[in-house]
């Protein structure tokens, strides 16, 4: 992928992350236990984390061009669609198991920062 395609990745995410933290505020405060609604919060908060790191990283790479920084904005995205995604899909449909599909996503946050930090390193 290329840079703008992360911003505008990171922009098209932080967008769905108002959407989605609006609907939840609003629709499904009346409707989910305030245990679920905290994980979808919880989803919510993270789209917003990761979604300002992948602008970071389409800016940070128009300076440096490294296969690092394109994992990095990769596994990004990847976490954002597993850990938020089952977090919304946990919370909204009550189904447990889908839980343990979350810290599939946080690793993937993880190895996102780790590859970030590698490309910053090697360009020095």
């Amino acid at each position: 992928m290329k840079n703008h395609n992360f911003l505008l990745a990171g922009a098209i995410f932080m967008a769905l992350g108002v959407l989605l933290g609006a609907f939840g505020a609003h629709a499904l405060k009346k409707i989910l236990s305030p245990e679920m609604l905290v994980i979808y919060k919880t989803g919510v908060e993270y789209q917003f984390y990761h979604a300002i790191g992948l602008l970071l990283v389409g800016l940070i790479g128009f300076h440096l061009e490294s296969k690092w920084l394109r994992w990095s904005g990769i596994l990004l995205i990847v976490g954002i669609v597993i850990f938020s995604g089952s977090l919304y899909a946990l919370s909204i449909s009550g189904i447990k198991i889908l839980g343990a599909i979350t810290p599939i996503g946080g690793l993937s946050f993880v190895a996102g920062w780790v590859c970030l930090a590698v490309g910053i390193v090697q360009h020095r």
